[in-house]
C-alpha cells in the first residue's frame, strides 16, 4: 500500500474522519495539478529539442510499440504475468500457448516502466477532462473484470489484491473502491465497507441514489453528522427532491440545529406544488410550533401567513387556533382578531340607539351586511365604547372549540371591548377548572394585565381551590392580585403558599418579605429571606448565586432598617466572599460560622496555607460566577457593599476582621488595579491595625505612605505614633536610608535625632539636632534636646571637657526657658536635667516651682495627659528619701500620687 496517498491510508485505518479525508485530499489535489502543469511545460520543451541518444529513443518507442501489441483484453500479457506469479499461479498452460522466444522472456523494467507511462499519460488525460465517465484506464479494465469475477466466485484475498493495484496506478477510479465495499459488505465488516463506498461516492458524486444510500448506512451506525453530509452531496445534484430535503432537515433538528432545519423546510415550502396543500398546511402548522419553542415567533408568524395566504380553503381550527396563539404571544391582538372572526365563524356586530342619526344607522347598516370588513378594520379602539352609543354583540356558531373562544376573549380584553365579555364569561365559567384550568389561567392573566383585578380575582379563586391546578404560579397570580385589591393580609398567605409550592422563586420570597414587613412582622419578615442554597451549590452554580445575592441584598436592607447589626454584618460578608473568595484564599482568610457572642454569626479568621482548599478544575465555573456576580452589581456597588462593610465592623470594634476584609479586598484585581480606591483601602487598613492596636502591620502601611508622601507631616505624626508604641527599631536603618534621599526633609531630620538619641549615639543625635535647629531655631523643642543631648554626654563616665559640655547643655535649656515660658512643663525638663547632674539642691528649687504652676491646656488633650505633678511629686520624693527625709517623700506622694 506503499503506492496509496497518506491521507487514504489514514482513512482506511480510521485515523481520521472522511470529511477531514476528504479536505486534504482535495488540497493535495489542487497541489499535483499545479505541479502537472509544471511537468507538461517541460516534456513538450524536452520533445521539441533534439535529440541526442537516437539509439536509446528508438528503443525506448519500440518497447512502447511492443507493449501496446501485446495488450489483449485491456491489459498486457506482462502484467498478468506480474499478478500471476503475485498470487502464486504456474504460467505453464500459458506458455505453451506462446511461442518459444516469448515463453522464455520475463516481464523486463523496461516493459513495466512503458506501461506506467502510458496509464499515467491516459490518467493525466482524464483528470483534465470535466465529466469522465470513468477515471478507469483501458490498460485497467480488464484487470477490474477479473477483479469482479474472483469476487464473483467468492476469491475475496485475490479480488482485494486486484483492486488495491489499481487503486495504486489509478487512484480516481471508483470502480475499485466499490468493488471492495461489495467485497468487505459480504465479510460483515460494515464500518470499513462504509468506508470504501464513501471514497467510491466521492470520485463518483453525481450518483445521487449513492449517496442516498450511504446516507441510510450511516444512519445505521448512529452517525447523524455523516448521514447529513451524504444528503447535502446528493442535493447538490437534485437540489429539487424533496424527499432529500426533508431527511436531512430531520437529521438537522436532531442534531439541534434549529436554524438549518427550518431553512431545509422552508426550501420544501418553496418546492412544493399548489395541489400538494395538505402536505403544505401541515409542515407550515409543524415549522411554525418548532419556531414557537424556538421562540422565534416572527418567522413562526411568517410561516402561518403564507399558509393563510395560499391555501386559505385548507385552513382548520387547529390552525387558526396556532395563528391566533402566535398573534396574541406578539402582542398583535387586532391580527388575532381578525383571524378569529374570519376564520372560526364567530361574528361581532355593533347596534345602534335610537339617539343615533339616519345617516349613522345606514353606516351601520352597510356595515353588517359585510360584517368581515367591520372586523377586518378593527375599529374597537380602546376606551371608545364608553362615550359610544353603540354597543357590540357577539355570536358563536356551534362547533367552535372552546380554545379559540378564550383566545377570543384575551382580544377583546386587551382591546377594551369590554361588553361581550359577561356572555363569553358565562361560557367559559360552564367548563370545569379541573379540565380547563389553563383557559382559565389565560384569561385571568389577561385581565391582570389590563389593570382589571377585580374580573381576574373570581377565575383565579376558581382555580386556587380546583387540586389539579392548584400551582405555585396560579398562587402567584393570585397574590398579586390581591396585592393589587389592597386585601395585604390574604396576599401575603398566598405568597406564603407560592413559597411552600416553590421555595427557590426569589420574587415571592422578596413580596412575602415586604408585605409581611407592612404588616409589622419583623421576625416573618426576615424568615421569608433566609439562604435558598447551601454553600456548595452557590460554588457550582452560576444562576443560584445569582438569585442568593439578590435575596441578600433585600436581606441586609432589611436587617439594617430593623438595627440588627449582627445579622447585617453576616448578610454583607456573606455577599463579599462571594465576590472575593478567590482574593480570600490568597490573603489565606476563611469566613466561619461561630457562636462565641452567644447567637451563632459569621466571622474571618486567619488560616493557614494548607487549610485553604482552592480547585483549579472548577476555574470555568468561577469565571461564570463571576461574571453573573458583577453583571448583578456594579463595579462601584460592590465598592459600596464593602465600605459599608468595613464601617460596620469598626461600629462593632471587631477590628481585626475589618483588618482581613481589607486584606482580601487588596488581593482582588478589580479594586488593587484601581490607584484611588487601593490608596483608599491601605488608608482603611492603617486605621483598623491602628485600632486593633496592631502597630506592627500598621507599620507595614504607614511605610509605604511616607515613601510616597514624604512631605506630609501628619504622615510623620502617625509614623511617630506607631514606632513609638511598637517597641520596634527596625524604623531606624528606615529612616536612615530615607534621609539619604530626601536629606532636606525635615520631619526625618528630627527622627533620626530620636532614633540616635534612643539607640546611645549622641554625637550622631545632635548633629541631626544642631540641622534641626539652624532651620527652625525659634523651635524650643530642638532647644531642649540640644541641650539634653549635652548633659547625657557630660553624664558619661568617661568624658573630656565634662564642664563645657555642661555650660553647653543649661545654656540650651535656658534658651528653651525663654521660648517655652514659665510652665510648669519647663521647669519640670530644667529640674530633671539638675536631679541627673546631681544638683539636687537645684532641682528642688525647679521641682518646687513647676508643682505651683498649673497643667498647660491644649486643646483636644484633656488635662490629666499634660498634668506632670504626679511625675514632679515621685522625682521630689526620690530626692528627699534619699536625703533620709522619709516623712517629707510620704507626705508628697499621699498629696500628688494617689490613684
Amino acid at each position: 500500500m506503499s503506492g496509496f496517498s497518506p491521507e487514504l491510508i489514514e482513512y482506511l485505518e480510521g485515523k481520521i474522519s472522511f470529511e477531514e479525508f476528504e479536505r486534504r485530499r482535495e488540497e493535495r489535489k489542487s497541489c499535483e495539478r499545479k505541479g502537472q502543469n509544471v511537468l507538461t511545460e517541460e516534456n513538450e520543451e524536452d520533445l521539441d529539442g533534439p535529440s541526442t541518444s537516437g539509439q536509446g529513443m528508438s528503443t525506448e518507442i519500440q518497447g512502447h510499440m511492443e507493449a501496446e501489441e501485446e495488450i489483449s483484453d485491456g491489459i498486457s500479457k506482462s502484467v498478468h504475468r506480474v499478478f500471476a506469479s503475485m498470487m502464486g499461479e504456474n504460467d505453464e498452460e500459458e506458455e505453451e500457448e506462446e511461442e518459444d522466444d516469448e515463453i522464455s522472456e520475463q516481464p523486463t523494467a523496461g516493459d513495466v516502466f512503458a506501461l506506467e507511462m502510458v496509464l499515467n499519460r491516459e490518467t493525466k488525460k482524464m483528470m483534465k477532462e470535466k465529466r469522465p465517465r470513468s477515471k478507469l484506464p483501458r490498460a485497467l479494465r480488464g484487470l477490474m473484470g477479473e477483479a469482479n469475477i474472483r469476487f464473483a466466485r467468492g476469491e475475496h484475498e485475490e479480488a482485494i489484491l486486484m483492486c488495491m493495484e489499481i487503486i495504486r496506478q489509478a487512484p480516481l477510479a471508483y470502480e475499485p473502491f466499490s468493488t471492495l465495499a461489495m467485497i468487505y459488505e459480504d465479510q460483515g465488516d460494515m464500518e470499513k465497507s462504509l468506508q470504501f463506498e464513501l471514497i467510491a461516492a466521492h470520485l463518483n458524486p453525481s450518483d445521487t441514489e449513492e449517496w442516498v444510500r450511504l446516507a441510510e448506512m450511516s444512519l445505521e451506525q448512529d452517525n447523524i453528522k455523516q448521514a447529513v453530509f451524504c444528503y447535502s452531496k446528493a442535493l447538490k445534484y437534485d437540489a429539487t427532491n424533496v424527499r432529500y430535503l426533508w431527511e436531512r432537515s430531520n437529521l438537522y433538528k436532531q442534531l439541534g440545529e434549529h436554524k438549518l432545519a427550518m431553512d431545509g423546510y422552508r426550501r420544501i415550502l418553496n418546492l412544493l406544488t399548489p395541489l400538494d396543500g395538505e402536505r403544505f398546511m401541515l409542515l407550515a402548522r409543524d415549522m411554525a410550533k418548532s419556531y414557537y419553542e424556538a421562540n422565534d415567533i416572527t418567522a413562526a408568524i411568517e410561516i402561518m401567513e403564507e399558509a393563510f395566504t395560499k391555501h386559505q380553503s385548507l385552513v382548520s381550527m387547529e390552525d387558526v387556533n396556532i395563528a391566533a396563539e402566535l398573534y396574541i404571544s406578539n402582542k398583535q391582538y387586532d391580527k388575532a382578531l381578525a383571524i378569529i372572526t374570519d376564520c372560526s365563524g364567530i361574528v361581532l356586530e355593533k347596534e345602534e340607539t335610537e339617539k343615533d342619526s339616519s345617516a349613522d344607522k345606514k353606516e351601520a347598516m352597510e356595515g353588517q351586511e359585510d360584517p368581515g370588513t367591520t372586523t377586518d378594520q378593527q375599529e374597537f379602539v380602546p376606551g371608545a365604547n364608553s362615550a359610544s352609543s353603540e354597543k357590540i354583540t357577539c355570536s358563536i356558531p356551534d362547533g367552535v372549540p372552546i380554545d379559540i373562544t378564550v383566545k377570543l376573549m384575551v382580544c377583546l380584553i386587551h382591546l377594551n371591548i369590554l361588553e361581550p365579555l359577561n356572555f363569553l364569561l358565562t361560557i367559559l365559567v360552564e367548563q370545569n377548572p379541573e379540565d380547563m384550568g389553563d383557559l382559565y389561567l389565560d384569561v385571568a392573566e389577561a385581565f391582570l394585565d389590563v389593570g382589571e383585578y377585580n374580573l381576574a380575582l373570581p377565575l383565579l379563586s376558581s382555580l386556587v381551590c380546583s387540586e389539579r391546578y392548584n400551582l405555585a404560579v396560579v398562587w402567584l397570580r393570585h397574590a398579586e392580585c390581591l396585592k393589587a385589591l389592597g386585601y395585604i393580609d390574604r396576599a401575603a398567605e398566598s405568597y406564603a403558599k407560592v413559597v411552600d409550592l416553590t421555595p427557590l422563586h426569589l420574587d415571592a420570597r422578596i413580596s412575602l418579605s415586604t408585605l409581611q414587613q407592612q404588616l409589622g412582622r419583623p421576625e416573618k419578615a426576615l424568615e421569608a429571606l433566609e439562604p435558598m442554597y447551601d454553600p456548595d451549590t452557590l460554588a457550582q452554580d452560576a444562576n443560584a448565586a445569582q438569585q442568593e445575592l439578590k435575596l441578600l441584598l433585600h436581606r441586609s436592607t432589611l436587617l439594617f432598617s430593623q438595627g440588627n447589626m449582627y445579622g447585617y454584618i453576616d448578610s454583607l460578608l456573606t455577599m463579599l466572599a462571594m465576590l472575593l473568595k478567590v482574593a480570600m484564599n490568597r490573603a489565606q482568610v476563611c469566613l466561619i460560622s461561630s457562636s462565641k457572642s452567644g447567637e451563632r454569626h459569621l466571622y474571618l479568621i486567619k488560616v493557614s496555607r494548607d487549610k485553604i482548599s482552592d480547585n483549579d478544575d472548577q476555574e470555568t465555573t468561577k469565571k461564570a460566577i463571576f461574571l453573573v456576580l458583577t453583571s448583578v452589581l456594579t463595579k462601584d456597588d460592590w465598592w459600596n457593599l464593602l465600605l459599608k462593610a468595613i464601617y460596620a465592623l469598626c461600629d462593632l470594634s471587631r477590628y481585626k476582621e475589618a483588618e482581613l476584609l481589607v486584606d482580601s479586598s487588596l488581593e482582588y484585581y478589580s479594586f488593587y488595579d484601581d490607584r484611588q480606591k487601593r490608596k483608599e483601602l491601605e488608608y482603611f487598613g492603617l486605621s483598623a491595625a491602628v485600632l486593633d492596636k496592631n502597630f506592627r502591620k500598621a507599620y507595614n502601611y504607614i511605610r509605604i505612605m511616607v515613601m510616597e508622601h514624604v512631605s506630609k507631616p501628619q504622615l510623620w505624626n502617625i509614623f511617630n505614633q506607631i514606632t513609638m508604641h511598637s517597641q520596634d527599631v527596625r524604623h531606624h536603618r528606615f529612616c536612615l536610608r530615607l534621609l539619604l534621599k530626601n536629606p532636606d526633609n525635615h520631619a526625618l531630620c528630627v527622627l533620626n535625632g530620636h532614633n540616635a538619641f534612643v539607640s546611645g549615639c549622641f554625637k550622631h543625635a545632635l548633629g541631626q539636632y544642631v540641622q534641626a535647629f539652624r532651620t527652625n531655631p525659634d523651635e524650643p523643642l530642638y532647644s531642649l534636646c540640644i541641650g539634653l543631648i549635652f548633659i547625657h554626654m557630660a553624664s558619661q563616665k568617661y568624658v573630656l571637657k565634662r564642664h563645657a559640655l555642661i555650660i553647653q547643655g543649661f545654656s540650651f535649656l535656658q534658651r528653651y526657658l525663654s521660648l517655652r515660658g514659665s510652665c510648669q512643663e519647663s521647669y519640670y525638663n530644667l529640674g530633671r536635667a539638675l536631679h541627673q547632674l546631681g544638683l539636687v539642691h537645684l532641682a528642688i528649687h525647679y521641682y518646687k516651682k513647676a508643682l505651683e504652676l498649673p497643667p498647660l491646656a491644649l486643646e483636644g488633650i484633656e488635662a490629666d495627659q499634660t498634668d506632670l505633678r504626679k511625675d514632679i511629686a515621685f522625682n521630689l520624693s526620690l530626692i528627699y528619701h534619699n536625703s533620709g527625709n522619709i516623712r517629707m517623700a510620704r507626705k508628697l506622694l499621699y498629696t500628688y500620687g494617689t490613684v
